[in-house]
C-alpha cells in the first residue's frame, strides 16, 4: 500500500457507531488434524506469541508476516491462518490513529463498502476483527504486490502489457460505477498482482457513495499526480474524476512518469488545472488520441468506460491473454495475434498460437518450425542486456526463398487490417504489431500471378538505408539513409546521428528522450560515440558504394580497424531537450543467414536480402506501401491493398513472406 491521501479535509461529524461484527455463520473451514508424520516430529513449530494476531470473539488465531506496505493510517502485513494455513493480506489500523469521530468514520465507511464486493478484479474481502490496540482487516492475499512495484521495476510497459493491465481496471471500476460507487484514489499502488499475474483494485479508503449532482462530495481527496482538476477546484465529482484517474495511471505506465509531475505541488497543481502536459510521439496515435480524449478539463467531455473499451486503442491493437511472471522485472517476448482474431478466432489460433499439448508432428508445427532462421545477431534501441556477436564471413551464399503454402490461410472474407497511422517515434512493439497485421492481411487472400501489378506512378518520397555497417562485436550497427544523414545504434541501446550537413548531432538515450547538439557544443561525455559516429561516417563514404536514386550498392562491410571505445552510459551533464520534429531512427536491427531487418521509428521497415541485393521497403500505412527493389536494381512501389487484389510475382511473394516469418519469429512485439 502506498499513503492514501495524506490531505483529506477534517470535517465534523457524529460519533460513529462501534465496529461491526463479523458477518453470522462458520467461519472458515477448519484444517484436519496433522498427520503421524507431523505428530512423530511433535507437530508444527509454535509461532512467535508476539507476532499473534488473535480474534476475541472466535479465538482463531493468525501469524503475522512480512510487511506488504504501510499508508497513512495502517500497515498491511501477510497473515497465516494457524489452523487452516490459509494466507491473507491483513491491513492493521491502530485504535490510536482513529480516535477522532472523523477517522473512525473512515474505516467504518470503508469496511461497508468493500465487504459486499464481489468481484473478478476487485480484492476480496474476507473478515475483520478489533481488539483493544487494533482494528484488523483480512483481505485477499495478491503476492507480486501492485502496478507500483512493477513499474518502478520496469519504468515503463510495452502497450499490449498495458492495454492487458486497463482491461481488467476498466472491468472493476465499470463494476464499481455500476455498483453506484467512486473509487478517488486510482493510483498504481491500488492495483494489486496475483500469482497468476491477474489485476485487482483495492483501498477503498477514500471510497465513496455516488450522489446525485447536486449533493456530490466537494471534499479535496485522493493522490496528487492523479487527482481530476473538478476535485482540486471544489465542484463535486463523480465517476468522471476515476476516469481522469485511469487516463493518469494509463500515460505512467506508457511513458514513465505521471503527466503533470513536478518537483513543486503547487506547480502539479496548476498543471492539472490547466490540463497542461505533453505527450510523446514515440506513443503510437491510438495510445495519444485516448490519452487525449480522457485528459480534458470539463468532466462532460471524457469518454465513458464502455466509449474507452471501444477505442481503436483496444479494438485494433494486441491484448495478450495473460503475462508472464518475468515481466513484473523485465519486458515480456509478446508475439502478437492478427487485430481481427475476434471475427477468426480459431483460425488465428491453430495458425499463430502454439500449445503445450499440440503434437510436434502436426503439419501446423512442421511449417512454423521450418520458418526460423538461423544465425541471429539482434540489437534494440533500450535493449540492455542485447549481446552482440561477431560478425559472420564475408562470403556469403546466394539467398533461398523456397515457394511453400500461404503462410496464413484463412476463410475467404475481409479481415480488418489495424489502420493504426504512424507518426515519428514508434516503439518496436507497435510497429512489428502492425507491420505483422497488415502483412497477414495481404497475404492472406491474395490470388497467384506471374507478375506485378502497375507500380505508382509517382510514389511519395522514400527514406531507405542505403549503406550499412555491423560492428557489433565492438560498438554497434551503422547506416545511411538515402537523406545521407549517418547514425548509429550503440549495442549499449543509445543511438546517434549526424545531419547530412554534418552540422547537427542527434542523441537518442533512449527511444523516447530526443536531445540536438551543433558539432562544436557535443558535451564531454558523448565525444567517444561521436568519434565512433564520425568513423563510421568515413568508412561509408569512402569504402562503402556511392549511391544514386533507388540504384543502391553494395552493403556489406570488410572488417574494422580497433576503434576507440564508446560511451557505455554514466551520468550526462543537463543539456537542452529539443521541440523540433526528431529525425527517424534505427529502433531494432535483426540479422540472419539470409537477409537483414530494420526497423525505424516512423514505422518504416526495411529488408535487405544479401545473395541478390533485392530489397524489400514497407512505409507509409496511410496506406501501406510496398517497395521492392529488384536484382538489377529497379525499384517499385506498390499499394498493399493491389497487391492482396491482384497478386504480385513469386519474387516478390517469397520476399514478404520471409518478411512476415522474421518479423514474426524474431521480433515479438
Amino acid at each position: 500500500m502506498e499513503p492514501a491521501a495524506g490531505f483529506l479535509s477534517p470535517r465534523p461529524c457524529p460519533r460513529a457507531a462501534a465496529l461491526p461484527a463479523p458477518p453470522a455463520g462458520p467461519g472458515p473451514p477448519r484444517a484436519a488434524k496433522p498427520g503421524p508424520e507431523l505428530e512423530m516430529l511433535g507437530g508444527p513449530p509454535a509461532p512467535d506469541p508476539g507476532r499473534l494476531i488473535t480474534d476475541p470473539r472466535s479465538g482463531r488465531t493468525y501469524f503475522k508476516g512480512r510487511l506488504l506496505g504501510k499508508g497513512g493510517f495502517a500497515r498491511c502485513y501477510e497473515a497465516t491462518d494457524t489452523e487452516t494455513g490459509s494466507s491473507y493480506a491483513v491491513k492493521v489500523v491502530s485504535q490510536s490513529r482513529i480516535a477522532k469521530p472523523h477517522q473512525r468514520e473512515k474505516i467504518l465507511n470503508e469496511i461497508e463498502l468493500h465487504r459486499n464486493l464481489q468481484h473478478r478484479h476487485i480484492v476480496r474481502f474476507s473478515h475483520h476483527f478489533e481488539d483493544a490496540d487494533n482494528i484488523y482487516i483480512f483481505l485477499e492475499l495478491c503476492s507480486r504486490k501492485s502496478l507500483a512495484h512493477i513499474w518502478k521495476a520496469r519504468h515503463t510497459l510495452l502497450e499490449p502489457e498495458v492495454r492487458y493491465y486497463l482491461r481488467q481496471i476498466l472491468s472493476g471500476l465499470k463494476y464499481l460505477h455500476h455498483r453506484g460507487i467512486l473509487h478517488r484514489d486510482l493510483k498504481l499502488g491500488n492495483f494489486f498482482i496475483t500469482e497468476n499475474m491477474e489485476l485487482k483494485m483495492g483501498d477503498f479508503g477514500l471510497a465513496t457513495r455516488l450522489e446525485p449532482p447536486e449533493h456530490r462530495k466537494k471534499t479535496i481527496c485522493g493522490t496528487p499526480n492523479y487527482v481530476a482538476p473538478e476535485v482540486l477546484q471544489r465542484q463535486g465529482h463523480g465517476t468522471e474524476a476515476d476516469v481522469w484517474s485511469l487516463g493518469c495511471v494509463m500515460y505512467t505506465l506508457l511513458c514513465g512518469n505521471p503527466p503533470f509531475e513536478t518537483v513543486d505541488l503547487k506547480e502539479t497543481y496548476r498543471c492539472i488545472k490547466q490540463v497542461h502536459y505533453t505527450l510523446p510521439a514515440s506513443l503510437s496515435l491510438p495510445a495519444r488520441q485516448l490519452l487525449a480524449s480522457i485528459l480534458r478539463a470539463s468532466p462532460q467531455d471524457r469518454p465513458s468506460i464502455d466509449q474507452i473499451l471501444r477505442h481503436d486503442f483496444f479494438t485494433k491493437g494486441y491484448t495478450p491473454d495473460r503475462l508472464p511472471a518475468s515481466s513484473c522485472v523485465t519486458a515480456p517476448d509478446l508475439i502478437p495475434l492478427n487485430p481481427a482474431k475476434i471475427l477468426f478466432v480459431k483460425v488465428t489460433k491453430s495458425l499463430f498460437g502454439r500449445k503445450k499439448n499440440k503434437s510436434k508432428n502436426h503439419p501446423e508445427v512442421r511449417d512454423e518450425v521450418s520458418c526460423l532462421v538461423n544465425g541471429l545477431t539482434r540489437t534494440s534501441i533500450c535493449h540492455q542486456d542485447a549481446k552482440p556477436e561477431v560478425p559472420a564471413a564475408s562470403g556469403l551464399a546466394q539467398v533461398s526463398l523456397v515457394e511453400t503454402a500461404p503462410e496464413d490461410s484463412s476463410p475467404h472474407g475481409t479481415l480488418a487490417s489495424s489502420g493504426d497511422g504512424f507518426e515519428e517515434g514508434l516503439t518496436v512493439a507497435t510497429v512489428v504489431e502492425s507491420v505483422l497485421c497488415a502483412l497477414r492481411n495481404c497475404l492472406a487472400f491474395m490470388p497467384s500471378a506471374e507478375q506485378n501489378p502497375a507500380p505508382l506512378a509517382q510514389p511519395e518520397p522514400l527514406v531507405w538505408v542505403s549503406k550499412w555497417v555491423d560492428y557489433s562485436n565492438k560498438f554497434g550497427f551503422g547506416y545511411q539513409l538515402s537523406s545521407r544523414r549517418v547514425a548509429v545504434l550503440f549495442n549499449n541501446g543509445t543511438h546517434m546521428a549526424l545531419s547530412a550537413n554534418r552540422k547537427i548531432v542527434y542523441y537518442n538515450p533512449t527511444s523516447t528522450k530526443h536531445f540536438s547538439f551543433s558539432v562544436d557544443a557535443v558535451p564531454r561525455a558523448l565525444q567517444p560515440q561521436l568519434s565512433v559516429l564520425r568513423y563510421f561516417a568515413s568508412y561509408m563514404e569512402q569504402r562503402l558504394m556511392k549511391v544514386c536514386g533507388l540504384r543502391w550498392g553494395t552493403l556489406r562491410a570488410t572488417t574494422f580497424q580497433s576503434l576507440p571505445r564508446p560511451l557505455r552510459g554514466g551520468d550526462l551533464p543537463s543539456v537542452e531537450e529539443v521541440e523540433v520534429p526528431v529525425p527517424p531512427l534505427l529502433l531494432q536491427w535483426v540479422k540472419t543467414d539470409q537477409a537483414l531487418l530494420m526497423l525505424f521509428s516512423d514505422g518504416t521497415v526495411q529488408v535487405n536480402f544479401y545473395g541478390d541485393h533485392t530489397k524489400l521497403i514497407l512505409s507509409g500505412w496511410e496506406p501501406l506501401l510496398v517497395t521492392f527493389v529488384a536484382r538489377n536494381r529497379s525499384a517499385c512501389t506498390y499499394l498493399a491493398s493491389h497487391l492482396r487484389q491482384l497478386g504480385c510475382s513469386p519474387d516478390l511473394r517469397q520476399r514478404l513472406r520471409y518478411a512476415l516469418r522474421l518479423l514474426r519469429d524474431r521480433c515479438p512485439a
